[in-house]
């Protein structure tokens, strides 16, 4: 397993870590309690050690069951918790953005008591927020860490523009952004702020909802509100095109490296900058297990620019990962 010091200050992560997002049900057909503390624990054995989850997921379903697992098993000296703030959401579960310092600091104390620990390891702010001064959000951040409650900064969907104003207060350890072969916008912006300032890297969907698992077929069903069935990836012709990409980047991965789709997807993250960090989504322990068949091995760059050919080959009408992005308050 290879590893990541977070913060600059001895904060070490595995450079895989575990989504929790599909634990939490919400957006993902539901979720079982007892299969999701399972593959929280089971985790660890492949040497994963964070744990990303937000109190979003489920509505705080996530993260009690993280806290549960992790207490259950023992593990906290084991594991790097991960969480965030600055969404908000009423009784019908509609979900908008509040990055005020007030909204931080109420969901800080909410997220420490589900996971039922002292210290976040990992606090990053989910969505900026334009009706909130983004100094209002970085302090009231500093304040969290300057007391104790959190020992990592982090943000989340930011642009560069948002990442230099937040910096200007306080330090961004980490920034998350989507990131993986079908979604590749950041390199052109964010990536390069990343890599000047020295910040870590927490790419979500580094499997794009499970395209890029080698998993899916054509007349593959998503159930209840699982949130594929508003993805536009998901929708014909386009579903095909990707579709046939990810049986290009199979036999591709196959003949060079005698891996799969899923090796592939997740290696080509951590190679294209050092200190990121692949988050993979897992809802059965079973899962996990090819994580194994991600370390030992690289690519270079003649291999990443056939891989990146093969994407832009097979997808002439590709999309980003923009439908997800939450309302700001009404």
């Amino acid at each position: 397993m290879e590893t990541l010091d977070l913060d600059g200050n001895g904060l070490t992560a595995s450079r895989i870590g575990l989504g929790t997002w599909a634990i939490g049900g919400w957006m993902w057909g539901g979720t079982d309690e007892a299969e999701s503390i399972r593959t929280i624990q089971s985790a660890p054995d492949h040497g994963v050690t964070l744990i990303d989850t937000a109190p979003v997921y489920g509505f705080g379903a996530s993260e009690e069951l993280v806290g549960k697992a992790v207490k259950q098993g023992g593990m906290r000296d084991r594991v790097v918790l991960a969480t965030k703030c600055a969404l908000e959401w009423d009784a019908k579960e509609r979900v908008a953005r509040n990055a005020s310092r007030k909204r931080i600091v109420k969901e800080a104390e909410d997220s420490l008591r589900r996971l039922q620990t002292d210290v976040i390891d990992l606090l990053q702010v989910h969505w900026p927020d334009p009706q909130v001064d983004v100094r209002e959000t970085a302090e009231a951040m500093a304040e969290l860490r300057e007391a104790g409650k959190i020992r990592a900064i982090g943000v989340s969907n930011f642009s560069p523009e948002q990442l230099d104003a937040f910096s200007e207060i306080a330090p961004v350890d980490v920034a998350q952004n989507p990131y993986n072969l079908f979604e590749r916008q950041i390199d052109a912006d964010v990536l390069s702020w990343i890599r000047e300032h020295d910040t870590r890297l927490l790419a979500y969907g580094a499997l794009c909802r499970g395209l890029l698992s080698g998993r899916m077929h054509a007349d593959r069903e998503f159930p209840g509100d699982d949130l594929r069935n508003a993805d536009p990836k998901f929708e014909q012709p386009r579903f095909g095109q990707y579709l046939a990409a990810v049986d290009a980047l199979e036999t591709f991965a196959q003949e060079q490296f005698g891996k799969h789709v899923l090796e592939l997807a997740i290696r080509w993250v951590l190679d294209q900058y050092p200190r990121s960090v692949a988050l993979w989504g897992a809802r059965q322990p079973t899962q996990l297990d090819p994580v194994d068949g991600v370390w030992d091995w690289h690519l270079d760059d003649d291999a990443r620019g056939e891989i990146e050919r093969i994407v832009d080959t097979h997808v002439t009408d590709p999309v980003g990962p923009e439908f997800m992005a939450p309302p700001t308050r009404g």
